[in-house]
Formats: C-alpha cells, structure tokens, sequence
C-alpha cells in the first residue's frame, strides 16, 4: 500500500498523524508499504536527542516505511549530509533503515506506480528566521535540480503517474489565493511546476504547504492532516 500525506512539521504532529489511533491500518503494514510525507518533514531539524528519538521511533516501532520529500522548513545542512544511494529507480538520501528522502527532480517506481518528486518552497515568513539556524536558502532549487527534473521527465517520456511537490504550479496558487487566504507569492518554482503540468501526462499531482484538504481542479490535491491511499485515491483518515 501506499499513503500520502501533508506536513508534519516535525515533532509538532508525527506522533499524532501516526499513532495506532489515528492511523490504525499501519496494524496490516509491513516495511514494504510506504508512507510519503509531501515536505516540511522536521524531524531532520536539530540533529538533537528529540530529533533522533522520534527518527528511531518511525524506523523501529512503525510498520510502514517513511519517505519524505523536503519543503522549505528543513534543516538543509543537516540533511544533505546524509548518504546518498539509488533507491527504486531514483536517488534518496537515507536517514535510516526506513526513513528515506526522496531528492528533487527524481522519477521512483513503486507498487507499479511512477512517481516524479521535487521538493522545496519559499518561506514566506524568512524575515522571521535566522539564516542557518531556522531558514536555509537551499530551501529553493538551484538551476540543476530544475535542469535534471526536466530530463528525467524526458527520459520517462513526459508521463508518470503521481507527482508529489511541496508547492505547487502557477494554476494552483491562483485558486489557493482565491479560496484561502494566504501569503504567499508567486516565484520561479510556481513558473516550473506551471510548465510541467502544461506538458504533462500524469493522473494525479499531490502537494502540502499550505495547511488545508482540498481537492483543485486539474487533478490537484492539496494536503495537510489528511492521509490517503494513492492506489485507490481514497480518502481514509482525517487527522487531528
């Protein structure tokens, strides 16, 4: 099986987005079914005894195995200093034997199903940050991550099943800012993803970042709490 759902900011939800409680299908899981966390993981923050407590409880106490791709609030320096390796077609950055990132611009295959992720967004509060302890300027893509999303989607012909982004196309924010309010403005990331899904074959496109459930036109999901099921795009559980 594979599920999909929104930030989890850390130690600020992951116990309650996957205690036994809210999410009592992990009971059926094994290490061969994921979960995919669409950015603002967290948990690779502080590199402290927090962190890695919460980091040993996914790997060793939780059925399923966590793939994350990153947002714009991760520890940037830290998680790039992770190993790198080639895992279902495309490259991660391993946290552990079950916590696994899945790197920008990158085509996995999974349960029969391909999968285009890029991570990263723009913080729209960075002036309430410190730069290297609470902001990354890594949190937006360089000009190869772009360049290499674009030929792996060449590779695979312009057409994968699901795409998992942290932010999302041009399109999207427009409705965003039409039915929510939000501060976020649109930049060279909106652009790209806008080009990608005008040229696109894809079933799907799931993307957090902006704390709501929602289904956009366009075959757009946006998620938070909610975890679903990919392969049967069934909604199952709304959190906290």
């Amino acid at each position: 099986m594979i599920y999909i759902t929104g930030d989890i900011h850390g130690t600020h939800s992951v116990n309650t987005r996957f205690n036994r409680w809210n999410f009592p299908e992990q009971k059926k899981l094994n290490k061969q079914d994921v979960v995919i966390i669409a950015g603002d993981f967290g948990l690779i923050w502080n590199g402290d005894k927090e962190d890695q407590y919460w980091l040993k409880w996914l790997d060793q106490t939780k059925s399923f195995t966590t793939l994350f791709i990153d947002g714009n609030h991760e520890n940037f320096d830290l998680l790039e200093q992770y190993p790198i390796e080639s895992w279902h077609g495309g490259l991660v950055h391993r946290i552990n034997n079950s916590v696994l990132h899945l790197m920008r611009g990158q085509v996995y295959e999974i349960e029969g199903l391909t999968f285009f992720t890029f991570g990263g967004a723009a913080s729209h509060d960075q002036a309430f940050r410190s730069e290297g302890k609470s902001w990354w300027a890594r949190e937006m893509p360089s000009k190869d991550e772009y360049q290499l999303g674009l030929a792996n989607l060449e590779k695979h012909h312009w057409k994968v099943d699901i795409v998992i982004t942290h932010t999302c196309t041009y399109q999207s924010l427009e409705w965003i800012k039409q039915h929510y309010a939000t501060e976020v403005v649109a930049d060279p990331m909106h652009d790209y993803f806008q080009h990608i899904q005008n040229r696109l074959d894809y079933q799907q496109w799931y993307f957090g970042h902006f704390h709501q459930d929602v289904q956009l036109p366009d075959r757009q999901r946006l998620l938070y709490n909610d975890l679903f099921v990919i392969s049967d795009r069934k909604e199952i559980i709304h959190n906290e």
